[in-house]
């Protein structure tokens, strides 16, 4: 399966699908058993969408035929199984802009300027793409970037430097014991005396604390100095209500991902309670060729499954095959028994005496 860089020109393709969680990967073998290529874009840097990103661990019981996996063994499965289609796959790219254009097709670009034009697009998003939550403390915004950090993108840029962590869970600790030893000063604030890290982290940086390679504090930044258009300290109030300036040279931020509909509502979909609707015949949007599969679609007695955006994956495939195949009558044919689909999958037709 493979990743691509920028293009200078649009990518054409059969289909576009948002969002790499397990829906998504699903409606890429869906549509690939109709020989129909796609492209796929999420905002997250691996596929898995929300269940690998929250819980990859946490056993799922109600996949059929599976009595247990884990999300990430559920997520590689199904990248196992649509090898044969050899999707692309845009990570780190969030898709912004969506139209229909006058000839069908439709166009899509992303934050990093791909665009693509399609015949069809499949919108599996999830509860929408999950961004950082932010620190709310007023104008404390216009640092970021620069010393106000929610993902580190370059950890040289913090060595030899008074660094201020907050969060609980394991980035925040991931990023505390990695950084001691290298940048100035390290010191995480929580919230709370408790945390939902590896235990094995929580017990190394208290070690450091007792060590004085680190400190840890009980509390929540509530403010800040700035001195010429610099970020000096930080004010930190605690469980006793005392507020303390800590000095500092750059604040990370790890207090987890939220999930948030983002441009898709500015695309002309009818939406309803921050959900796409669709219709339950061919899980298809208002907008022609565009469809909606997951968490991400509504409709009457819409149960948030995965099993059921399975089942939504396969109508909306052979919908799909309207606008790739305008000319070609798609019939429905079993994996079991179809030496064509044996050919897409690249296995062998079984011969039975």
């Amino acid at each position: 399966m493979a990743e691509t860089e920028n293009q200078s020109k649009p990518i054409e393709t059969d289909a576009v699908i948002i969002g790499a969680g397990p829906v998504g990967l699903f409606q890429v073998f869906e549509l690939g058993l109709l020989e129909m290529k796609a492209h796929v874009i999420d905002s997250l840097p691996r596929p898995g969408g929300q269940c690998v990103e929250l819980y990859p661990d946490k056993p799922i019981y109600d996949i059929p035929a599976v009595p247990v996996c884990s999300a990430q063994e559920l997520t590689d499965n199904l990248l196992k199984q649509i090898e044969p289609f050899n999707p692309t796959f845009h990570y780190g790219e969030e898709a912004q802009e969506l139209k229909k254009l006058e000839d069908g097709r439709l166009y899509v670009r992303t934050s990093k300027g791909t665009e693509f034009l399609a015949r069809a697009v499949f919108i599996a998003a999830g509860v929408g793409s999950f961004q950082a939550r932010t620190l709310k403390v007023p104008h404390i915004d216009k640092f970021e970037g620069t010393q106000l950090h929610y993902k580190v993108k370059n950890p040289s840029m913090f060595e030899g430097k008074n660094i201020v962590i907050c969060g609980g869970g394991d980035s925040a600790l991931d990023w505390c014991l990695n950084l001691v030893g290298k940048a100035e000063s390290v010191v995480l604030i929580h919230r709370r005396d408790g945390f939902r890290a590896a235990p094995a982290s929580v017990t190394k940086m208290k070690e450091l604390c007792d060590q004085w390679e680190m400190q840890f504090e009980v509390g929540q930044v509530t403010g800040f100095t700035e001195e010429n258009g610099v970020m000096t300290e930080v004010r930190v109030t605690g469980a006793d209500g005392v507020t303390r300036r800590m000095p500092m040279d750059h604040l990370l931020v790890f207090f987890g991902l939220q999930p948030k509909l983002g441009p898709i509502a500015e695309w002309g979909l009818k939406l309803e309670r921050k959900q796409i609707a669709v219709d339950t015949a061919r899980f298809e949007t208002n907008l022609p060729g565009v469809f909606a599969v997951g968490d991400i679609n509504i409709y009457p007695g819409k149960k948030k499954l995965i099993l059921s955006g399975f089942h939504e994956c396969a109508l909306a495939a052979f919908a799909a095959a309207d606008y790739v195949f305008p000319e070609k009558r798609v019939l429905l044919q079993y994996t079991t028994t179809s030496p064509k689909l044996h050919k897409v999958l690249g296995v062998e037709t079984p011969h039975f005496d």
